[in-house]
Order: C-alpha cells, then structure tokens, then sequence
C-alpha cells in the first residue's frame, strides 16, 4: 500500500510539473510574439493563471492572461510601464503553437498605463518631482465613464519639484502645487489650479514671499495634457487616478478580437 501511494504522488507531481513546464513554455511564446508584433525593447511578463494549464490549452480557452511591459510612448521620453489583464482568451491550440496570436478573441480586456514621477517630471522638464496626495477615488458626478465628456478622479493632488523663479536660471526653489487630474476624451490634463502653502508642501517660505514668484507661470510650468488614445490593445481610456506616486490610466474593452500588434503601439 505505501508503494502504491508514493507511486500515485510521484505520478502527480511528475504530472503537476508538466503542467507548469508547458504553461511556461506558452508564457514564453506569447511574449516573443507581443514583444515582435509591438516593438520593445525587451520581452514583456506574461502570466497565464489557472491551474490545470493542460486543459485550458486543450479547449483553447484561457480564464486569466496578465502582461507588463516597459514600452515607448510618443510624448513621454523613456519608457512607461503598460499593464493588461485578459479574461476569456480564445486560441485554438494549432494558432498557439503555430504563432499565429494576430487576431485572438478575448471576452474582456483591461488596459493600464502608469506614469511615475520621473517620467512625469522628464516630461514636465522639472527635475525631482514628486506626486503626492490621497489615494480615494472621488468623482465629480459623472461616474467616471470617460467618453467625450471630461471625469475627475481623486482629490486634490499635490506635485513638487524644483523650478525657476526668475528670469536667470540660479533662482530657483522647490515648490508645491495643487493638481486635478482629469479625463478629457482620449487625453489625460494634469491641471495645476493653486500654490500650496500648507506645513506638509516642501515650498519654502523665501520662494513663497519672492518678488520674482509668477503665480502664473509656476502653475503653467506643472499643468500638461497627455495623449493616451490608445492603451494596450487599442482599448479607450475611462479613467485616471493617481496611486502610489504614479499617474494610472485605465481603460476596458469587452468581446473584442485584439491585435498582437497594438499592445504598446498607438
């Protein structure tokens, strides 16, 4: 009897071990060919969930795909994070092991581009930026659907970095301001509306009470509109929040058939 159970664990593990050896060999395929069709710089994370892999391969339905990926975008130098979770995937397993991943039909795809402070300031031209403030998700009545109308996420949040102040590039200081961010249609506006003065802002008193402090244009310097029209897979954004220092873009599309090739590409 007890070589009878050892042998049945030894038969399942074998077999729990082929399990995960050929689902990570489908993570690997799939990620050269989004790394191909979507041209970057290096191999994207793909994690497939689900346990046993063997039979959704065989039925060629997949309940949970995850991808990440450092990517380029056209405004933002560097490269951003890009994030999307399949649930639903459908590949026959003759497309999967031929590479043919162009046109896969997926029940439902979420999209996410994130932003950090460091990619926000190289594009704001503002070294040392930091994006603070709470992490509730607020909205200002219109449900945060996105569309063509414009949606607010969170409250006020607070950038900090260091500017110039006057006309000569060695005044400078370290200033705060209030931000909204906002979804207007496919475009994400950092909107800068005031100086903050609070005790927690890094803004000196000197920069504050300073003859060469433009209200105006320290605001103008911290407000952009980003183009983010496409997030993975060509899904539309619906909305923006800011998370742990970083800007987050979301968006979810249902019953499509996505495109290798616009993972990352706009």
């Amino acid at each position: 009897m007890r070589k009878v159970i050892v042998g049945v664990l030894l038969v399942l593990a074998l077999a729990v071990v082929a399990d995960f050896t050929a689902a990570a060999y489908t993570e690997y395929r799939v990620s050269r060919a989004l790394r191909a069709g979507g041209d970057l710089s290096a191999d994207p994370e793909v994690t497939i969930h689900g346990f046993p892999f063997t039979v959704q391969s065989w039925r060629g339905d997949y309940r949970n795909v995850e991808i990440r990926a450092r990517a380029n975008h056209p405004e933002i130098p560097g490269e951003i994070l890009v994030e999307a979770t399949l649930n639903g995937v459908h590949i026959p397993v003759d497309d999967l092991v031929g590479g043919n991943l162009r046109a896969v039909p997926v029940d439902q795809v979420a999209g996410r581009m994130r932003i950090d402070s460091l990619e926000l300031g190289r594009l704001l031209n503002i070294p040392n930026l930091s994006l603070t403030g709470p992490p509730a998700d607020k909205s200002d009545g219109t449900g945060g659907s996105g569309g063509t109308g414009m949606t607010t996420q969170g409250n006020t949040y607070l950038l900090t970095g260091t500017i110039a102040l006057g006309p000569e590039a060695r005044s400078t200081a370290r200033v705060s301001v209030k931000v909204n961010l906002l979804l207007d249609g496919d475009q994400v506006r950092v909107v800068a509306t005031d100086i903050y003065r609070g005790e927690e802002a890094d803004t000196t008193t000197a920069a504050l009470n300073s003859p060469d402090l433009d209200k105006t244009a320290v605001l103008a310097r911290f407000t952009r509109t980003i183009d983010t029209r496409d997030l993975p897979f060509g899904v539309h954004p619906t909305k923006v929040q800011a998370l742990g220092g970083d800007i987050i873009v979301e968006g979810e599309g249902e019953d499509m058939t996505i495109d290798m090739n616009r993972f990352a590409r706009s």
